[in-house]
């Protein structure tokens, strides 16, 4: 009957890589099942970077991307030719590259001595006569010392595939056997651990146990869309989104600003934007004003880029941007600019190859073409691209000032006087990016001669220094602010939301 098969809907990225997904029902008591979280932004893109990135210039793979897939060793042909095919496929024609199906959660349907069996339904087997591959992504690290699992199915090819999971581990990889033409395919794997004292562990892992303990391992699907049936076809229902470029820009620009911009620190508490007091959202796209885009243009203030309810299942809006020839001239040599500046910067920190290679493609992705531009992507990833770019310069202009700061702090005298001091504070984690913001602070004495003092603070030392102890003696304080630009992005547009008196930029004693 209808009402019996799984519901899925299916999206497509920007690169051209379909998402399908297919959420998992049962009505068995002894079934125990887990649905897997909403995936975040970017956690598919990112599975497919790590692939295209997996490989070594020599055509290797080398020993963190062996960690990070669970490929216990360099000589493990059945999963090293797996993950050089998955590689081959994604650098491939992007339009018929591999296509991902979102299983939505596990089926764990009994246990044994040292072994869990699990079940993953699959949809149409129409789907799946390439060889398709089951991989476990993982939202968080996994936590423990080395765990060698072996899983065992008819439905993988071997039958037999052994892993290891450390905590460097990201994803497993389980090669699936070609459909034989079932109306669905349930594949019924067993996983056993060489110790049955670390079966809990295992369950926390792959399900998540009774002790609370839950990695979020997401099952995907993966398999060629260059010889399978098109998943946008009626065996599986569901709508697909035409590809947008801005989608797989946003998810470079977040691992970009990931590599060049300070972590967040463990433990910090998240500061939430929302809390922030806000002017009314100003909309980006074919419609804003000259004069609103002239001015962020050449505006210097820290941006911070915000998914507010994208997820891979609900894409970011088509961005597109319509500057004047002017305005356009003046984005493409403030964007010059401002690369060859963040390149100089990249260089001097010793960031790495990844954010220069990452660099590169935003580029791509936001070229502006001299002899008559067109209004669309290009121009709004470009204009992105600019604003993010003028965030980091300003990250290591402060952290210049902060070094020098430091290295003269022993030399100088009254060191202690009120000034301003860099203050980084931690943002949520479902951002583009920065993942913090550095709104500065005002410490030191306000001792006579007051630095900034007005009238009523002289007045108020000096009642003070008369012997008064009972009054507030003058604070120092922040005495002027800059704002802070936050551009929010979703499935319904771009919007600017202007956070006023956020980042101190003047101190004074009051």
């Amino acid at each position: 009957m209808k009402g019996n098969h799984p519901k899925s809907s299916s999206t497509e990225t920007g690169d051209g890589l379909q998402i399908t997904n297919a959420s998992i029902r049962t009505s068995s008591a002894s079934t125990v099942s887990r649905d897997a979280p909403q995936l975040p932004p970017c956690f598919v893109d990112n599975i497919f970077t790590a692939l295209r990135e997996g490989v070594g210039h020599n055509g290797e793979l080398p020993n963190h991307t062996l960690t990070m897939f669970g490929i216990c060793t360099e000589s493990d042909n059945t999963s090293g030719s797996v993950l050089l095919d998955l590689v081959k496929e994604v650098r491939r024609n992007q339009r018929n590259g591999l296509k991902v199906l979102d299983l939505s959660g596990g089926l764990l349907e009994g246990e044994e001595s040292g072994s869990l069996k699990l079940a993953f339904q699959l949809p149409h087997s129409h789907l799946l006569k390439p060889s398709p591959v089951l991989l476990l992504a993982f939202e968080s690290p996994l936590a423990g010392e080395k765990l060698d699992t072996t899983f065992t199915s008819e439905s993988l090819h071997p039958n037999t595939q052994t892993v290891c999971l450390s905590a460097e581990t990201q994803y497993i990889m389980l090669a699936g056997k070609e459909s034989k033409g079932k109306v669905h395919n349930t594949w019924r794997i067993n996983a056993e651990t060489y110790s049955p004292v670390m079966k809990q562990r295992l369950k926390d892992i792959l399900i998540g146990g009774q002790s609370g303990s839950n990695n979020c391992m997401i099952p995907l699907l993966l398999f060629s869309g260059e010889r399978g049936t098109d998943t946008r076809n009626a065996h599986i229902s569901g709508s697909s989104m035409t590809p947008s470029r801005t989608s797989s820009f946003l998810c470079e620009l977040k691992r970009f600003l990931d590599d060049v911009l300070p972590l967040v620190h463990p433990g910090s508490p998240q500061l939430q934007l929302g809390s922030l007091q806000s002017l009314p959202p100003l909309t980006l796209g074919l419609s804003s004003s000259e004069t609103l885009l002239a001015g962020l243009i050449n505006s210097s203030a820290l941006t911070i880029f915000s998914f507010s309810s994208w997820s891979s299942r609900f894409p970011v809006h088509h961005g597109e941007l319509s500057l004047s020839p002017a305005l356009l001239e003046e984005l493409r040599q403030r964007l010059e600019q401002t690369v060859e500046k963040i390149m100089a910067v990249i260089r001097e920190e010793d960031v790495g190859h990844k954010a220069t290679e990452r660099l590169g493609r935003l580029k791509k992705h936001s070229v502006l073409l001299k002899k008559e531009p067109e209004a669309g992507e290009s121009q709004y990833c470009a204009f992105l691209l600019l604003k993010a770019l003028q965030t980091v310069a300003r990250a290591y202009e402060v952290e210049k000032k902060l070094r020098s700061t430091r290295a003269g702090h022993n030399n100088s005298m009254g060191g202690n006087i009120c000034g301003l001091r860099s203050l980084t504070v931690s943002l949520e984690r479902t951002l583009v990016g920065p993942n913090t913001a550095n709104i500065n602070n005002c410490h030191g004495s306000c001792a006579f001669p007051l630095v900034n003092g007005n009238n009523h603070a002289i007045l108020l030392n000096i009642h003070i220094e008369s012997e008064n102890v009972d009054e507030r003696a003058p604070c120092c304080v922040p005495l002027a602010y800059e704002h802070l630009e936050v551009v929010d992005l979703n499935q319904h547009g771009t919007y600017l939301s202007i956070k006023p008196d956020v980042v101190a930029k003047e101190c004074g004693c009051r």
